[in-house]
């Protein structure tokens, strides 16, 4: 029984990777994605090629790459800081790129959903209600 739920499980679990890779929006991931790489690598630039720099010459000429410290246990491994908080500055700076598109990208949808006319909903709720009243007066005049 609980090899059928198993098997059960996997068939429908292939069958949603199937239409999931179906669908088209795949390509569009995968861009995505490589454009994403792409993007990571010049944010990784700016900050460590332009922004650190200045803020290590701020901090009196601390070169963050060199900022670890060794752990005095077995063979000394090192703690890499500078590397960290380059990492986390990195993200950052993506975090905020990616927030940017994502509001513009908001706004867009939301100005072209502006723009569409109305008339047409309510044209279309107006016959659905005119409809609706026919029948009821039909089904009136067939008790009657």
């Amino acid at each position: 029984m609980a090899e059928e739920k198993k098997k059960g499980f996997f068939k429908n679990f292939l069958g949603e990777f199937k239409e999931f890779i179906a669908r088209g929006n795949v390509l569009d991931m995968a861009v995505g994605v490589v454009v994403g790489g792409a993007f990571t690598a010049i944010v990784n630039s700016l900050v460590d090629n332009i922004l650190m720099p200045f803020v290590g010459a701020i901090l009196g000429g601390l070169n963050f790459r060199s900022l670890a410290f060794d752990i005095p246990w077995g063979k000394h491994p090192t703690v890499n800081v500078g590397a960290f908080l380059s990492a986390i500055i990195t993200f950052l700076i993506t975090a905020f790129c990616v927030f940017l598109i994502v509001k513009a990208v908001n706004a867009m949808q939301n100005r072209r959903k502006k723009d569409e006319p109305e008339e047409e909903v309510e044209e279309e709720v107006a016959e659905d209600i005119a409809l609706l009243t026919e029948i009821r007066d039909l089904l009136k005049a067939k008790e009657d």
